[in-house]
C-alpha cells in the first residue's frame, strides 16, 4: 500500500502486527474529513468509556481500501473492519473471513433497529455485521443555476432533457460526474434500469439471472444514450474523482450531480443555500419509485486476535446515543431507531424520499457480485466514452455474467 493513500491517525504507534488484548485495531475507509473527524470523535469515546482499552485506528481513502481488505482478511487482519451490507459482506462468508457476531443482537437490539438492516447483515438465519448508517441517493444541484436557464428540477424526463439544453447554452455542464474510480456511473445504471424495469428486474439482474444483452438493459443504455448524445455530462470525466467533480457544483461550472448525501458535508459554506436535492426523474407512470439506500456497516474478522474487544466495540456503535452522534456529524441517517437524525434540510428530504419509496436497493457494486461489478463498471465508463461500442462492451459483460453466475439468462 503506497504511503501517500495510507492516511494512519496516530492514536497510538502499535503497529498491526504488535496487536494484543487490550489493543484492539481497527481499519477504516472514512479517509474524508467529515467521516474521518467523526471516527475519531466516537473512538475517542469509546476509549474514555473502556479504559483498558487501546484503539489503533488506521484511516485509508476508500478506494485503497476496497483492494486491501481481501488481503486483511486472508492475512494478518485488524480487529475491527469497515464495510458494506449485503451481498458485499455475504461475499466474504463463504470462505468464512467474518465472525459470526449473532451474540450481539439481543431482542432489545432487535427492536432498535430497522428490521431491514439486521437482514442485511444476515446470512441463515445469523449476523456478521453491525449496520450503523445509510443514506440517500438523488440529484443535488445549484438551484441559482436552474432557476438563472430557466428550468424546474427534472422530476421527469423531459424535464432531464430540458434542462440539460437550456443549461448547455448557457455554457453550463449540465451535470457532474467522475468516472476515474468507475461507481459514480453505477448510479446512473442503476436508477435508469430502477426507473424502466423496477426493483424485482433490477435485483435478478443484480443476482445474475438476467442476460445483459436483452432488451431491457438496452433500452436503459439507450435513455443514458441520449443525455450523452446532448453533452449532458462533465466532458473529463473519466480522469477526475467524484470529489473532484464535485467542485464543479461549487465554481459554477456544473449544475447537477447524481450523488449520496455524504456530499452534503463537504458543501461550502457559500455556497451551501444555493444547494437543493431532488428524486431521480421517474420515467414511467406504471413502474414504482425505487430508491438506493446503501448502508454501511462493521464487522471483526474471523481471524481477528482482539475479538472479545471488538465486540466491545461493535456494541457500543449500535448504541442509540452513538449513532445519533455519529450521523449528525456525517449528516447520514442512523439505523438505531431511537437515534434523533440531524435536524438538516437535505437529511429531511431523504428521510421522507426513502420513507416513501416502493422499495431499497443498496447500489450495483454491493448488490451484485464484485467481480462482476468491477468489468460492468469498466463497460459504464467506456459506453459513457464510446456510446458506439455498446455491443461490445454488453457482450464484455454477459460473458462475465456467465462465467461468474454459470446459469442461463432469458433473453429478456
Amino acid at each position: 500500500m503506497p504511503a501517500s493513500r495510507h492516511f494512519l491517525i496516530a492514536l497510538t504507534a502499535v503497529a498491526c502486527a504488535a496487536s494484543h488484548a487490550g489493543t484492539l485495531v481497527i481499519n477504516a475507509n472514512s479517509a474524508d474529513p467529515a467521516p474521518r473527524a467523526a471516527w475519531q470523535d466516537v473512538v475517542a469515546r469509546f476509549e474514555r468509556e473502556n479504559a483498558d482499552v487501546r484503539v489503533e485506528f488506521n484511516v485509508y481513502d476508500t478506494e485503497s481500501y476496497k483492494r486491501a481488505i481481501r488481503n486483511w482478511l486472508t492475512g494478518a487482519p485488524p480487529d475491527v473492519v469497515f464495510w458494506y451490507a449485503g451481498n458485499r459482506m455475504r461475499q466474504f462468508l463463504a470462505p468464512g473471513l467474518l465472525e459470526d457476531v449473532s451474540v450481539l443482537f439481543t431482542t432489545s437490539v432487535r427492536a432498535s433497529l430497522h428490521r431491514s438492516a439486521i437482514d442485511l447483515v444476515s446470512d441463515g438465519g445469523r449476523q456478521f455485521g453491525v449496520p450503523y448508517t445509510y443514506y440517500q441517493i438523488g440529484l443535488y444541484f445549484r438551484r441559482d443555476l436552474l432557476e438563472a436557464a430557466g428550468v424546474e428540477p427534472p422530476r421527469t424526463w423531459s424535464d432531464m432533457l430540458r434542462a440539460c439544453d437550456k443549461l448547455l447554452a448557457r455554457g453550463i455542464e449540465p451535470i457532474a460526474i467522475g468516472t476515474k474510480d468507475l461507481w459514480p456511473a453505477a448510479a446512473w445504471f442503476d436508477y435508469l434500469d430502477l426507473r424502466l424495469n423496477g426493483l424485482a428486474s433490477h435485483m435478478r439482474l443484480m443476482r445474475g439471472q438476467v442476460s445483459y444483452r436483452g432488451d431491457p438493459v438496452r433500452g436503459v443504455f439507450e435513455r443514458w444514450r441520449e443525455l450523452l448524445d446532448r453533452g449532458c455530462f462533465s466532458r473529463n470525466h473519466a480522469s477526475s474523482s467524484w470529489q473532484e467533480a464535485q467542485a464543479l457544483l461549487y465554481d459554477g461550472s456544473a449544475a447537477m450531480m447524481l450523488i449520496g448525501n455524504f456530499i452534503v458535508s463537504n458543501f461550502p459554506s457559500g455556497v451551501r443555500e444555493r444547494m437543493d436535492f431532488v428524486a431521480f426523474p421517474r420515467l414511467r407512470d406504471d413502474i414504482g419509485r425505487y430508491e438506493d439506500a446503501p448502508m454501511n456497516t462493521l464487522h471483526i474478522p474471523a481471524r481477528a486476535r482482539n475479538k472479545a474487544d471488538a465486540r466491545r466495540f461493535l456494541a457500543f456503535v449500535m448504541r442509540a446515543d452513538v449513532q445519533e452522534a455519529l450521523n449528525k456529524a456525517t449528516l447520514q441517517i442512523p439505523v438505531n431507531l431511537h437515534s434523533a437524525p440531524a435536524d438538516d434540510r437535505f437529511l429531511r428530504r431523504g428521510r421522507e424520499l426513502l420513507a416513501g419509496a416502493d422499495g431499497l436497493a443498496q447500489y450495483f457494486d454491493r448488490d451484485t457480485s464484485e467481480d462482476l461489478a468491477n468489468i460492468a463498471m469498466k463497460g459504464f465508463q467506456e459506453f459513457m466514452l464510446h456510446p458506439e461500442r455498446l455491443d461490445a462492451i454488453l457482450g464484455t459483460i454477459e460473458r462475465a455474467r456467465a462465467r461468474i453466475y454459470g446459469a442461463a439468462a432469458s433473453p429478456h
